[in-house]
């Protein structure tokens, strides 16, 4: 994570992918994505990320963004915010240190493609 110490503070983005954390679960699902991407469970990393990291599209988007952003797993997340209980993969803005959910995982799975990804935060998540 990081924070640019702009207007908004402590304000950022926090991307949840349904996945856990660590070297054996990466492998796991890289291959899952790779060979199953039909059944791959988190959809956020499907649009966002190829086979072997972020796509740059989506790198450049969350750099214009101008809000800072955090990524994390389903077992960081519930680690960090003791925030378990919403269907995964999710973007939250977070405030201090209270989360509110701003796209949900029916939401996610609704895009298509990352410029519909992109469309989605831009609406859901950052303040007009």
């Amino acid at each position: 994570m990081h924070d640019d110490g702009g207007p908004r503070g402590n304000d950022a983005l926090v991307f949840v992918y349904n996945a856990d954390s660590g070297l054996f679960n990466a492998l796991t699902d890289m291959a899952h994505k790779a060979f199953s991407p039909q059944t791959y469970s988190c959809q956020l990393c499907a649009i966002t990320h190829g086979h072997f990291g972020m796509h740059q599209e989506w790198k450049a988007f969350i750099a214009g963004l101008g809000l800072p952003c955090e990524f994390l797993h389903r077992d960081e997340l519930l680690q960090r915010y003791g925030a378990g209980d919403a269907r995964l993969p999710a973007i939250y803005r977070r405030r201090g240190r209270a989360l509110t959910l701003c796209l949900d995982a029916e939401a996610i799975a609704a895009c298509a493609d990352m410029e519909e990804l992109q469309r989605a935060v831009q609406a859901g998540c950052l303040d007009t």
